[in-house]
């Protein structure tokens, strides 16, 4: 047995290495600087309770991308110093965040031994490579985030951090060979076992969907499947789950191989950047001769994302998760029983809320953060929950799942199907949304991302929405005519045009007679029902008369700068209007929001980065 001695090293605080809802995202090149990723190791470890570091059980595993294999020897030598009995790594350094979440969860060691948390290593949707993203984030012995008080501790400890702890002599593990490695240290034996990535998870999700009957759609030659894992870690489960378990041909796979700059694209998994799968199902601006699959998903760099497609149809995430929901006892036999409840994120469009209404199940809004979700799962409050952003997931994990949300698809497909594959017209994936929208109702759905805006700008922008949400009565009623010398606003007489655009070009009824009244804005603030913690200031919302909504958010995804997110919503109950093309639909509501927010003026860009 190869012994190692503990060294400690001497360090100092690094600026800049506050955990987000999503851990610690920088550039690889903040990441090799000296101790910059060892600070935030050691600072975590010092954060944790001593029984979840001393003689426990940590995986240390990710998406793959760039700096990951570094980082995991970094991490293990250090997990060995600071007392860790044994390290599990998916065999490459591969573990989907799902499927860590699942392994926390759900395996037992040879010797008995269960996870009490994991460092994941990705940037999930954001790029990899040398030049780009990298991220960690600590999961907690639920399979779940770390929650606040957890991330905040961990905070306070990069600002006063004085040593880290590390076995500088333990040998580099080969993270690409199943098996155990032992070695002695002064606390006695650490191991390090690496296994088989796909295993847990494809056990995991065989126990909630039915197999067999998937199977039995993706063998028809009646439906067609195409799934795009943007050369991310979904690709290490893909051909497991869908070729060699479901019997889907192995062509049906795109960009499957996980790569370090995941092909030199960009692993999110939207109509923007997953051109390829766009095209393949026959949404993309240039035409296509050949005939698009019934069936699309795709996944994001860390598989916790998916989008869902139909032939030369898209299905929004809020949409998604609302018709999950709403098929789900049915079609799923893990939710046989029946559902919790249902939540979503507050940007997400209310969907899923009239879904619980109409079948009288328990909601939630909550703030951005997949942490939150989790409180109310393991409340035995929540059975399924989504969010905008294409994620999508159930109380099986404590983390949104990509795959899960695609066999909940393929499930309600088959579901929908089995008495059609024999004969019959085959029930489509926009049958199933058109069908849902007939019943009950439409809601108009685009997100505007603006990225890597300013910091600063971005700041004044949302301070700006801020104040004018203390002078509601003026933002309705003041209202932009050209023909007039005068223009009475907050009591003041304004005599020049110029001065009335500057004044009122924020203002809703200036901007669009035809839009509805608002009736609340405020900045949203979540009372956890499990813990009563509160959260403030998290999205900026204007509520119209007639349920239609525009939201304003900070997103704390990104690696540099600020992204704005835009969300705008708008809800239709009349059969006869359910049809329209939605960015015509949503047109009205659009140009009030982007003068309401002067988001050209504030960010310089006369466009989004990416339409959703």
């Amino acid at each position: 047995m190869v012994m190692f001695n503990v060294t400690r090293k001497e360090t100092a605080p690094i600026d800049g290495q506050k955990p987000g809802t999503s851990g610690l995202r920088k550039k690889v090149k903040v990441f090799t600087r000296p101790n910059y990723l060892h600070n935030f190791v050691q600072s975590t470890f010092n954060a944790l309770s001593a029984e979840k570091v001393r003689g426990a059980t940590l995986v240390v595993s990710g998406d793959g991308r760039y700096y990951s294999k570094d980082a995991i020897q970094i991490i293990t030598k250090m997990a060995a110093a600071n007392g860790v009995r044994r390290v599990w790594i998916g065999q490459n350094g591969l573990l989907s965040t799902p499927a860590v979440s699942a392994v926390i969860r759900e395996r037992v060691g040879s010797d008995g031994s269960k996870a009490t948390g994991a460092f994941i290593l990705t940037a999930s949707h954001n790029p990899g490579g040398p030049s780009e993203d990298f991220g960690i984030k600590y999961n907690m012995d639920n399979g779940g985030p770390a929650p606040e008080g957890i991330t905040d501790k961990i905070y306070e400890n990069t600002k006063t951090i004085k040593e880290y702890s590390i076995a500088e002599d333990l040998p580099d593990v080969d993270i690409s060979a199943v098996g155990v490695t032992s070695f002695g240290g002064p606390e006695g034996q650490f191991d390090v076992e690496v296994f088989d990535s796909a295993s847990d998870y494809v056990k995991l999700m065989k126990s909630i969907f039915d197999f067999e009957l998937i199977r039995k759609l993706l063998s028809s030659p009646k439906f067609t499947f195409c799934y795009d894992a943007l050369h991310g870690v979904a690709g290490a489960y893909a051909k497991r789950i869908f070729v060699e378990e479901l019997g889907a041909q192995e062509s049906s796979l795109l960009n499957c191989t996980p790569k370090e700059d995941f092909g030199g694209g960009h692993p999110d998994p939207n109509l923007t950047y997953a051109k390829e799968l766009v095209a393949r199902m026959g949404l993309s601006k240039s035409n296509t001769q050949d005939e698009p699959p019934e069936f699309g998903a795709a996944a994001d760099g860390d598989a916790d994302r998916n989008m869902i497609l139909g032939k030369r149809f898209f299905v929004t995430p809020s949409d998604s998760v609302a018709i999950i929901a709403a098929n789900a006892v049915e079609s799923i036999p893990y939710f046989s029983a029946g559902l919790k409840g249902v939540a979503r994120s507050m940007p997400t469009s209310a969907a899923l809320d009239v879904v619980a209404k109409n079948l009288n199940l328990k909601f939630f809004e909550v703030p951005t953060g997949w942490k939150f979700f989790g409180n109310l799962m393991d409340a035995g409050l929540c059975s399924i929950c989504g969010e905008e952003s294409f994620g999508t997931g159930s109380d099986h994990i404590r983390e949104k799942d990509g795959i899960w949300a695609v066999l909940a698809w393929l499930s309600i497909l088959a579901h929908k199907n089995k008495e059609n594959l024999d004969g019959g017209k085959l029930v489509t994936v926009e049958d199933i949304v058109r069908k849902h929208w007939a019943t009950y109702g439409r809601h108009y759905y685009t997100r505007y991302d603006y990225e890597n805006v300013d910091a600063g700008a971005a700041k004044e922008l949302m301070a700006n929405l801020v104040k004018m949400q203390s002078s509601l009565p003026e933002v309705n009623e003041c209202r932009l005519n050209f023909a007039c010398v005068y223009f009475k606003c907050k009591n003041l007489y304004i005599t020049s045009a110029w001065k009335v655009l500057k004044l009122l070009n924020c203002i809703v009824k200036g901007i669009r007679s035809d839009v509805s009244k608002v009736v609340n804005a405020d900045e949203f603030e979540y009372k956890d029902p499990v813990d009563g913690s509160i959260s403030k200031h998290q999205g900026i919302r204007y509520l119209f008369e007639d349920g239609s909504r525009l939201v304003f958010r900070l997103s704390g995804t990104g690696s540099e700068g600020a992204t704005i997110r835009l969300y705008i919503e708008q809800y239709e109950k009349d059969p006869s209007k359910i049809g329209r093309d939605s960015q015509e639909a949503l047109a009205p509501l659009v140009e009030v929001a982007l003068k309401l927010s002067k988001m050209e003026q504030f960010t310089g860009r006369s466009a989004p980065t990416v339409i959703t």
